[in-house]
């Protein structure tokens, strides 16, 4: 059975004053919110900061928080919002940019369990370097998707578009990796089937 805490229980403990309660959702949603930042503004120590300013400004406004979404939409809608609105004060142009760390580690002894890890660690490397390629907004709504797991609604609520311009939006972006994978991947493909 697991003790993890739900976010509406965390955010229940914020709002009634424990505010180290926080802490879990910081831990629990920082990776996410870094690379969502990190894919629509093009300096990582910029990012870094931002992601930092989006978890300030979600503290200040947890108590606005009606529930209505989940709690990881809300903040991935702040976390958009917050860099987008970096952007335009900088004025700086969107970029794609992919410098996520790897999510496998090959830790185990045994051989079998290492040589699948580090062939899920390869994959996982193509797929990030596939994602690299495309472009800012193509990447961002595949991150939402795959790696945040956003619902089509969600993602229309963080994007402020309609849900069919986010299947439209999906479907492109699916394509355009596909492609990507296929021109700059095509031995790996042929390794892995």
């Amino acid at each position: 059975m697991s003790t993890e805490l739900s976010d509406s229980v965390i955010i229940t403990l914020v709002l009634n004053g424990n505010q180290q309660a926080y802490a879990m959702l910081v831990n629990r949603y920082q990776q996410f919110v870094f690379t969502l930042v990190l894919r629509i503004v093009p300096s990582r120590e910029e990012a870094e900061e931002i992601a930092q300013d989006v978890f300030v400004k979600a503290y200040k406004s947890l108590a606005g928080f009606n529930g209505t979404s989940k709690f990881s939409t809300w903040l991935y809608t702040i976390a958009n919002n917050t860099a987008l609105s970096f952007l335009r004060k900088k004025k700086i142009p969107l970029q794609s940019l992919d410098n996520e760390q790897t999510m496998f580690e090959a830790d185990s002894k045994d051989s079998g369990m290492q040589a699948n890890l580090i062939e899920q660690k390869s994959k996982s490397h193509m797929l990030t370097s596939a994602i690299a390629l495309l472009s800012a907004d193509d990447a961002h709504i595949i991150t939402l998707f795959y790696k945040a797991e956003q619902t089509l609604e969600e993602i229309g609520q963080i994007l402020g578009i309609e849900n069919s311009a986010v299947k439209v939006r999906l479907f492109r972006a699916r394509n355009r990796l596909k492609e990507k994978l296929e021109t700059n991947f095509k031995q790996e493909l042929i390794d892995i089937r």
